[in-house]
């Protein structure tokens, strides 16, 4: 897997794991009344993170099931 490869699976894992919190919490200015409050909390933010990296982890799971 290239660079490129690997940019466009974290954008399409940043996309999946803002898809599932619009999902988990559909009113926009819910969301968005939230944001200063955990944009600025080390813990929120690592958990964001963490939301991410298991979105990624499951495109190249898929990915790789896929594969001879």
């Amino acid at each position: 897997m290239d660079n490129s490869d690997s940019e466009a699976g974290r954008a399409l894992a940043i996309t999946l794991a803002r898809h599932s919190i619009h999902n988990i919490q559909p009113d926009l200015d819910v969301l968005k009344a939230g944001r200063p409050i955990y944009a600025t909390n080390p813990d929120s933010l690592m958990r964001a993170s963490q939301v991410i990296a298991i979105e990624f982890q499951t495109i190249a799971a898929a990915n790789n099931y896929w594969r001879p």
